[in-house]
């Protein structure tokens, strides 16, 4: 066998392979990489969008946490308000009672006293009418019984 006719066959056999490769081997190769390698570029996107959005949703997380704790602050500071209010309103109405209680007080005090006086004046009157009968017993002076009379009527 002659090397040279070998070697020509052998290099049209290797023609043919790298046509046949080229054509019919290596586009679906090309094709199955550009694939695989837009699905890894897609994948990344879909990894930096969800970094992204776990970015967003924490900052809204911190958002919603803040305004909540402004919200809790505003209904404690109500609170508290309500509270003094409250304070104040039952304040106000004890200062009422009291002073209802104390104006009773008062006139019940009021009243006793004209009692008291009023008794006083009864026991003064029957303490004047007991003294001026023994006068009378021991005097039986009809000038210095007028006399006595006239000045318990100019007394009373």
């Amino acid at each position: 066998m002659n090397i040279n006719a070998t070697l020509i066959g052998q290099s049209i056999t290797f023609f043919v392979f790298v046509w046949f490769c080229m054509k019919f081997v290596w586009p679906p190769i090309m094709n199955a990489l550009a694939e695989r390698r837009k699905q890894i570029a897609d994948g990344l996107a879909a990894g930096e969008r969800g970094k992204h959005e776990l970015e967003l949703a924490s900052k809204r997380a911190v958002e919603n946490l803040h305004e909540a704790k402004q919200k809790a602050a505003e209904i404690i500071a109500q609170a508290d308000k309500r509270a003094a209010q409250l304070v104040e309103e039952a304040k106000g109405a004890a200062k009422l009672e009291a002073d209802r209680m104390i104006a009773g007080a008062q006139a019940s005090i009021a009243q006793e006293t004209v009692r008291a006086k009023e008794a006083l004046r009864g026991q003064v009157a029957g303490l004047a009418v007991a003294g001026a009968e023994k006068i009378l017993r021991r005097e039986i002076d009809a000038k210095a019984h007028a006399d006595l009379l006239d000045a318990i009527k100019n007394e009373l």
